[in-house]
């Protein structure tokens, strides 16, 4: 589903490089749950960056589904991002002043699905998080982990290819950060791709495989076991 082959990002800063990522290559195929992780300053941002098609990169190639972004157009990549990827950010990225039905509801707005198809998509995707009760409720009123249980929901309600986290459990208490690992782990169970940025190795473990970054190289990618744990022991 993604390869990308020696990807660089090199910033231009009054006239000083700094290269954030060097000579990245590797392939991620559809129903994979990917961790990259890494200190602050190793390249794991950007490269979320890049492959969420938020930014291109300086050299090397990246092809999404067998297709190179270097083919496509800035708004290309803008209908892709909408119709096939899913964000879930530390912040979360709600409209505090609006429901959480119109938060969810956001990706469809920007789509050519239908009014009348909208409200179940939505109803459905706040129903796979478990916070229908709270359907029509602020967002901001929510705690912090309804607050990310919805920006997942927000996530899927285009029943994307692949969902990006980035550091999802950030700003999470233990207990909240288990639930949010444990709705992205049964996603990745019923096919959904995942790649989740983190710096916490506890957090990256979820994941079937990892690969870790620093100073922008590639350090290592290797499997891991995937980890089955119940609800908050993982965070304990």
């Amino acid at each position: 589903m993604i390869e990308v082959s020696n990807l660089e990002k090199t910033y231009n800063d009054d006239g000083n490089e700094t290269a954030a990522l060097q000579d990245i290559s590797f392939k991620i195929e559809k129903g994979e749950f990917v961790s990259i992780i890494g200190p602050s300053g190793s390249g794991k941002s950007t490269l979320l960056h890049i492959l969420s098609f938020l930014d291109r990169p300086t050299a090397g190639r990246y092809a999404f589904f067998g297709k190179s972004i270097d083919d496509m157009t800035d708004i290309e990549l803008a209908r892709v991002r909408n119709k096939e990827m899913g964000f879930v950010f530390q912040s979360f990225n709600l409209l505090s002043r609006i429901s959480v039905y119109e938060n969810v509801e956001i990706p469809l707005i920007y789509s050519d699905i239908a009014i009348s198809q909208r409200k179940k998509m939505v109803e459905d995707a706040v129903r796979s998080v478990g916070l229908e009760e709270k359907l029509y409720t602020e967002a901001g009123k929510l705690s912090g982990g309804q607050k990310q249980r919805v920006a997942i929901a927000r996530a899927l309600v285009n029943n994307p290819n692949v969902i990006f986290a980035d550091e999802p459990t950030g700003n999470l208490d233990s207990k909240s950060g288990a639930q949010v690992m444990d709705i992205l782990d049964n996603l990745n169970d019923k096919g959904h791709t995942i790649i989740l940025v983190t710096h916490e190795t506890y957090t990256a473990e979820f994941a079937n495989r990892i690969i870790r970054l620093k100073d922008g190289l590639v350090e290592s990618d290797a499997p891991v076991g995937k980890v089955r744990r119940s609800k908050g022991e993982f965070f304990k």
